[in-house]
């Protein structure tokens, strides 16, 4: 018998940056347990990811085929992939009113200062996209082998929260 896949998008702005970082790193720890989107509030016409943050996933190892920035409305739609749990990773979109999910998700905030705002001109902003990564996978570790019995809503939202309170 298969395990059954979790559904978690998360929630930035611009979609540029952090949410895509958090997306391609939940795909790549969830083995399968999970399958992460991301979306933002106001991505920015022709919004792209940002390069430095594919440039930190393509050094870690983990995939960036796909990733694409979006708006969240993709989601709000009643055919959309029903979500399990809401995660905003900057303080900017935690603050917004954000859409009706389809099937009312858990959700949390883990705030992240935005890597591509970092001083220290490329150099620095590449160390903020690495140490973003970082703090995101010690999260993400955790949330991605929780066992099965601790994935019912109300936990996975108490569990998202909670490590919202570590790192």
């Amino acid at each position: 018998m298969s395990e059954r896949t979790y559904n978690v998008l998360f929630l930035c702005t611009h979609n540029s940056a952090r949410s895509i970082l958090a997306e391609a790193l939940l795909n790549h720890l969830g083995k399968g347990r999970f399958k992460a989107w991301s979306a933002g509030s106001s991505p920015r016409e022709s919004q792209q990811p940002n390069p430095l943050a594919l440039e930190t996933l393509a050094k870690a190892g983990i995939a960036t085929e796909g990733l694409r920035s979006k708006s969240w409305d993709e989601f709000g739609h009643p055919d959309a992939p029903k979500m399990d749990l809401v995660i905003t990773v900057c303080d900017n979109a935690a603050g917004e009113v954000c859409p009706f999910w389809p099937g009312q998700p858990a959700t949390a905030h883990w705030g992240y200062a935005d890597p591509s705002e970092a001083p220290g001109g490329e150099d620095g902003k590449r160390e903020a996209f690495r140490q973003t990564l970082h703090l995101m996978g010690k999260r993400l570790e955790i949330f991605a082998n929780l066992p099965t019995s601790s994935l019912d809503k109300l936990t996975i939202e108490r569990t998202a929260r909670e490590l919202a309170k570590t790192a």
